[in-house]
C-alpha cells in the first residue's frame, strides 16, 4: 500500500483565518485581577521553610547502604490507617 504525499492538505486557510481571528479577540480582553486566600498565603510562605531533616535522611541513607535499616510494617500500616482516617472525618465535616 503506497501512500501519496502529493494532496495538499484543505484545512490550512481554515487554520489560518482561526489564528488571526483569536489574536484579534484577545488584543481586547481586560486584564482582572486575582486575589489569594490567607491559606494559599501560608502555603507560599511554607514553600520557604526545609520540610525534612536532612540529619535524619543521611542517617536512613547510609543504614540502608549499610544493610542495617529494617522497615516497621506495622508502624507504617498503623500511621497509614489513621491518616485515612483523619481524611475521610474531615470530608465529612465538610
Amino acid at each position: 500500500m503506497k501512500i501519496e504525499s502529493s494532496t495538499k492538505p484543505s484545512g490550512t486557510p481554515l487554520v489560518k483565518e482561526t489564528r488571526e481571528h483569536a489574536a484579534g479577540r484577545t488584543s481586547s480582553t481586560t486584564i482582572n485581577d486575582v486575589q489569594l486566600s490567607s491559606l494559599s498565603a501560608q502555603l507560599l510562605a511554607s514553600d520557604d521553610e526545609q520540610t525534612f531533616d536532612v540529619a535524619r535522611v543521611s542517617e536512613i541513607k547510609q543504614a540502608i547502604s549499610e544493610g542495617r535499616f529494617t522497615i516497621n510494617a506495622g508502624a507504617i500500616a498503623d500511621r497509614l490507617i489513621s491518616s485515612a482516617k483523619e481524611l475521610v472525618d474531615s470530608q465529612r465535616q465538610a
